[in-house]
């Protein structure tokens, strides 16, 4: 199934439109084609001198002939009355009329598909988001930013523009198409089949162009995805570029980049802008040849009057506009199926984490947390890749603090991440009271976890939301209360507009010390039984870390925490220290008991006394 024809599916809860849309365009081609038959009786009563026609028509059941037979007769009245004149004026009117109907339907037309095409967009747009937010951790550690974001922005843009746009010229076109030769064929028949025998030709020609500029089209997006990659990574990273004065590598790695693009888009947009000329030239060339040919059964005098023979060229003329529309709209197509697979990688990804068909629903932590005997890869099928976690064994009892400490990439933050199931295990297994993690519904396992990151994770929002994220209908006492259990209450209150300030983007407009605290009492207002803290008062001066640290050991008091520390002066009073070396367990006891041991810990705390 192409990705066009997929991307059609979104339209199915908007077919009340289509059918709307279908009988407004039905309408609005019979009234443009009415309008054009009444050519011929305008071109009788200029040019022809025949008697008027006084006698009324009966009809038969040949609605053609008996509207022409209608009209003759009207006008023979008008002549006979008042003179050809009459009849002419009587026939503009009713042009007039036509012609007013026309337009009226298909303006109804659009007014009827808006919803659709405006409806898949959104609705496109609502299941990528939604898509994103379910795919695992482990997704984008793969995937560039950039280009995620290119493909909910930049390609969907061009979804919209090249195929949604498309979609009311697929309904109205052919219908008009259709019915113009419908009539062309009961005008005459053997002029039409030989019609028929080029349209063929001229098909051909317009889909070779159109595979040519998907495959560019393509290549086009892509880089596109590179280039807000890039965008992205330099705007994050400018401190950094500037310190190490990396603006000359910068920009010309960036600028090799879009001059790729340009490239790129430069052959696109040549093939693109072909189709409007070189379907004009194609269709003036059949209607070259139709009046040739057409031209030729005149003067042998068949049958085939001149004012008939003009009528049957402004028939035909009426396929050229929507056969170059529909050229044009193949163009388009073939443009944003590109963007359209690209959109659809994102809603085809596979998440590997999700809840089981019987999925246990946990309302409460009672026991303990086990880790038995796991391992882990992020690489699991790369046998070659060494593993993160290597046949790791650890308890967690209710009520307990264990603390991780080691050198960076010891495999800390990766045992944590596996508790919430932003991973899950390569093997082994992860219990909570004795029940596999993987069994139960990931909401209520994560409805047990508060989480302070090391990297503090804020939105560009309000003072108030960032810490009420996990329990929105908080009220704005409960939400001071975590502050203040946060050492944040006072720095908030000095704020503009104190809860209700806008933090600005990643809480840009705070002290790095502050967007910690923020993070610390979004994770006191959840109060859950179950804390993971990586590195939570990394960013806090000496001050704020003694008060928020008492404020954590009164949280922690009959709560497991699993603590990830650098700073070893912090968790001297965990239950249990797990000193992680390359993905295992080196030692494991109290702060007492390691030092004794003099191993890796000693060293540890040797350093740190002596920094």
């Amino acid at each position: 199934m192409s990705a066009f024809t997929r991307i059609l599916r979104y339209a199915k809860p908007y077919r009340a439109n289509v059918v709307f849309n279908v009988i407004f365009n039905l309408l609005a081609i019979l009234f443009s084609l009415a309008s054009i038959g009444l050519v011929i009786p305008v071109l009788g009563a200029i040019f022809n001198n025949t008697d008027p026609v006084l006698v009324a028509p009966i009809y038969s059941g040949d609605l053609v002939n008996f509207g022409k037979d209608w009209l003759a007769y009207e006008m023979g009245l008008r002549v006979a009355e008042s003179g050809q004149g009459a009849a002419l004026l009587f026939v503009c009117v009713i042009v007039i009329v036509a012609f007013f109907f026309k337009n009226l339907f298909r303006y109804l037309a659009l007014f009827a598909i808006t919803p659709l095409r405006n409806g898949i967009t959104r609705d496109i747009r609502s299941d990528l988001h939604r898509k994103i937010l379910q795919l695992p951790i482990g997704f984008f550690t793969e995937q560039r930013k950039g280009d995620i974001i290119s493909r909910m922005t930049t390609d969907l843009k061009e979804v919209e523009w090249s195929i949604l746009m498309t979609i009311e010229l697929i309904f109205r076109e052919p219908i008009m198409i259709i019915s113009s030769l419908g009539i062309l064929l009961y005008m005459s028949p053997q002029l039409t089949i030989f019609v028929f025998v080029l349209l063929p030709v001229v098909s051909l020609v317009v889909t070779r162009i159109g595979k040519s500029l998907k495959k560019s089209s393509a290549k086009a997006q892509s880089k596109m995805g590179e280039l807000m990659s890039q965008t992205e990574e330099n705007v994050g990273g400018l401190k950094v570029i500037k310190a190490f004065n990396a603006e000359p590598l910068k920009g010309g790695l960036f600028q090799n980049t879009i001059d790729h693009y340009f490239r790129l888009m430069n052959s696109v947009m040549r093939k693109s802008d072909m189709a409007s000329p070189l379907s004009e030239f194609l269709g003036t060339m059949v209607m070259a040849v139709v009046i040739w040919y057409g031209g030729g059964l005149v003067m042998e005098d068949n049958g085939f009057t001149a004012e008939a023979f003009i009528a049957y060229l402004l028939f035909f003329y009426q396929i050229i506009p929507p056969a170059k529309s529909l050229s044009k709209a193949s163009y388009h197509i073939q443009r944003g199926n590109a963007s359209s697979e690209r959109v659809l990688e994102i809603l085809d990804a596979q998440n590997p984490i999700v809840d089981m068909p019987d999925a246990k629903f946990i309302k409460s932590f009672e026991k303990e947390i086990s880790f038995e005997n796991i391992s882990f890869s992020y690489y699991p099928n790369d046998k070659d890749v060494r593993q993160v976690l290597q046949d790791v064994s650890l308890r967690v009892p209710k009520g307990k603090m264990v603390a991780l400490v080691g050198q960076s990439g010891s495999g800390k933050t990766t045992l944590t991440s596996l508790v919430p199931r932003f991973y899950d295990t390569t093997n082994g297994s992860l219990k909570i009271d004795g029940t596999d993690v993987k069994e139960l519904s990931i909401p209520s396992l994560r409805n047990l976890l508060g989480l302070v990151t090391q990297e503090s994770i804020l939105f560009n929002e309000t003072v108030r939301y960032n810490i009420a994220l996990g329990k929105p209908d908080a009220s704005l006492e409960e939400v001071k209360a975590a502050a203040k259990i946060a050492n944040a209450h006072e720095f908030i209150e000095g704020l503009e507009n104190g809860y209700d300030t806008n933090i600005g983007d990643g809480g840009g407009k705070l002290s790095g010390g502050q967007k910690q605290r923020l993070s610390i009492a979004r994770a006191v207002l959840k109060n859950p039984p179950i804390l993971i803290l990586d590195e939570a008062t990394s960013a806090l001066d000496t001050e704020s870390e003694k008060l928020v640290q008492e404020a954590l050991f009164k949280l922690m008091e009959n709560r497991t925490s699993l603590v990830i520390a650098h700073r070893l002066s912090t968790i001297q009073n965990a239950d249990e220290i797990i000193v992680m070396d390359n993905g295992k367990i080196a030692e494991r006891g109290t702060h007492q008991s390691l030092l004794e041991a003099n191993g890796i810990y000693k060293k540890l705390v040797e350093m740190q006394s002596f920094a």
